[in-house]
Order: C-alpha cells, then structure tokens, then sequence
C-alpha cells in the first residue's frame, strides 16, 4: 500500500476488545504506514484508559468526546481529525475481522473510490444470524434502496466496514443520524468507483451488542433527513403535482369527447386515460425527473412505454384497495378511493424511480 491510511474505529464501552483488535490489525498491517484513532462516547468501562495505555507501543490516539453521541457522528469526528488521505472504518467488537483491510486497501490501489466489506456477495454472510436478524436487515437494505438511488450502487449499503479515499469527502457536510454512516457516504459523496469485497459478519466476542430499537428509530430517521437532502422528497412532491395534473386532463378531456364531440363516455375514457398518462410521462420526464433524462428517440419511446405499464400497475392498485376496502372494511367507496390513490401514486412513483428513469450512474 503507497498511501499512508487512519483507521477510525467509534466506541463505547469496548475495553475488553481494544487490545485483541490492535493486536489482529498490527498483523493484518504489517508493513503499512497506518494509525489507529479511536473515537470514543465517553465509555465508563475504561476504554480510553486502555487506548491510551497502549500508545507507546502501537500507533493508536483516541478521542473522547462528552457531549456528543453516536456510532455515526462518531466516525465523522474521526474523518475530520484523521491525518491521512486513504480512511478506513471498522467497529471495535472484532465482528469485523481485521485481516479484510488488505483487500479493501488493494480495492483502493486498483482505482476504487470506495470499497466495502460486504456481506451480499458471493462469498460475503453473517456468521449464525438468527432468521429475524437476517429479516431485518434486508428489510432496512430494501428500504434505503427503495428511497435512495445511490444505495443502489451495491449490494450492502448498510455495512459499517469500509474504506475511501479523503478526496470522496471533500467538501461534503456530512450529518448522520445514528449508526448506518455508509449510507450518508454514498449519497452525499463525491466517487465513480466502488467495489465490494466479501466478508463473514463475525459474532460479538466481548461485550454487548448495541442494536436496540432506538437505533431503528434513528435509521428511519436519517432515511428521511438523507431523502431530503438528496432532493428524493422534493422528486416525490414533484411527481404528486404532475399526477395532480392529469387527473385535471384526465377530466377535461372526459367532458369535451363525451358532452361535445358526441362520444360514448366509456370511448373518451380510454383517450382521456391515454392522453393524461402521456401528458404525465411528458412533465416528469422534463420536470421530475430530468437529472436521468436520457437522449435519444428509442429510449423516449422506451420510457414512455414503461410508464403507461406502471400506470397500468397502479391502475390496478388502486381498484383493488377501493374494491377491498369498500367490499370487505366496509368503509364510504369515496374515502376507500383515496386510499387506492394513495397506494397507486406510491406505487408509481417509486417503481418509476427505480425503473422507468433508472440512475444511469447506479
């Protein structure tokens, strides 16, 4: 490894892992210019006291902070106070095993940006999860895939287990909330390229776990702070007003073919329908979604085509919630019909968000 590199390591009440995790990244590193900096919440089991006993011997500085808290928060104060230009984050507790560094630095030497111990890959797991942990975190995978476009980059945009370049950070604002500090990286940074290196997710050795659910509050939390600051919740407003929109065309053009132009009303449903669809694909297409605009005729008509099938998607959503609803909850057919609206306009907005204008950078 040519670049010299600082390992950011966030803790808390990890005093009876600190030596066993110095000792296993001085063999993984042997031979590399690195440091050790601990970024520690106050622990009161004697973390910092164990770190700093070991500085005369290892390249380790700790940092510990008393008034803020937070995995995430944590590793941010580490980047802002690293000393040098290639970073790496990993978690005290030894699930993440130590001899992967060398794979995620040579990913970096090869002309990654980023590059990610990965449990979704070939080769990748989790060692003896339980079927609902296992459960829970493709759901929370899923979910910052769904909302976010760059989460869809990789397979496991939740790892705590990376390295980057400094350059990725540059001049990016970073706020994470809570533990999944990766996410902010991906959406927030500037890189081309990232690679995924397998890893075995490893039990807890010492200590206790800190995953509760305050911290799957706080996830769902920094989803929506990370789809504001994208502007994903912007997109979704502007998809709402130009689905508002057809709805107006939708109606208008109903009247004018049946009460003017003569039509049966069940003919000038089928134009109107069409009609507001291809006025809607239009405004999203110029207005929406025109950071993922793609030239060209054939994908104009593609996209167009894909658009009316996801209408017809959210078509049928909405009759089956209106029929269910109406049929089975007993609920007024007009408040059961904006239920249905509502499951379509999601359903259409997020499919064509993933499909219709896909990220041609993700």
């Amino acid at each position: 490894m040519s670049k010299s590199l600082t390992l950011v390591i966030p803790t808390y009440n990890e005093s009876s892992n600190i030596i066993p995790l110095v000792e296993r990244i001085e063999a993984a590193l042997r031979g590399h210019d690195y440091e050790i900096l601990f970024v520690d919440d106050d622990s009161r089991d004697g973390t910092a006291d164990v770190i700093n006993n070991l500085k005369n011997t290892h390249p380790v500085r700790v940092i510990v902070r008393r008034d803020e808290k937070g995995l995430a928060s944590a590793v941010v104060r580490g980047f802002s106070e690293a000393r040098n230009e290639v970073l790496v984050v990993m978690d005290a507790d030894l699930q993440h095993p130590p001899d992967i560094i060398p794979r995620l630095l040579g990913a970096i030497e090869d002309g990654a940006d980023i590059s990610i111990a990965s449990r979704y890959v070939p080769g990748g797991g989790c060692a003896d999860w339980s079927g609902v942990r296992k459960l829970i975190s493709r759901v929370a995978i899923f979910m910052a895939r769904l909302v976010l476009p760059p989460a869809r980059k990789v397979k496991d945009p939740m790892s705590g287990f990376f390295a980057l370049k400094r350059s990725v950070l540059e001049h990016k604002n970073l706020q994470p909330i809570g533990y999944k500090i990766l996410l902010e990286v991906l959406v927030l940074g500037s890189y081309r390229k990232v690679v995924e290196v397998p890893f075995q997710f490893q039990l807890r050795q010492q200590g206790d776990s800190k995953l509760n659910i305050n911290q799957e509050y706080e996830y769902m939390r920094h989803l929506f702070r990370l789809s504001r600051r994208s502007g994903e919740i912007a997109r979704f407003i502007k998809f709402c007003l130009v689905g508002g929109s057809g709805v107006l065309v939708n109606f208008g053009l109903l009247w004018l073919l049946t009460e003017r132009a003569g039509l049966h009303y069940a003919v000038s449903a089928v134009f109107a329908i069409e009609t507001s669809i291809i006025t809607n694909y239009l405004l999203n297409n110029f207005v929406t979604f025109k950071d993922r605009r793609m030239p060209g005729v054939k994908t104009f008509i593609g996209n167009m085509a894909k658009f009316n099938l996801v209408s017809l998607g959210g078509l049928v959503i909405n009759l089956a919630i209106l029929t269910f609803l109406t049929e089975i909850a007993g609920l007024f057919y007009m408040i059961s019909n904006l239920f249905g609206i509502a499951g379509a306009t999601l359903w259409n907005f997020f499919v064509n968000n993933w499909w219709t204008w896909k990220d041609s950078k993700n």
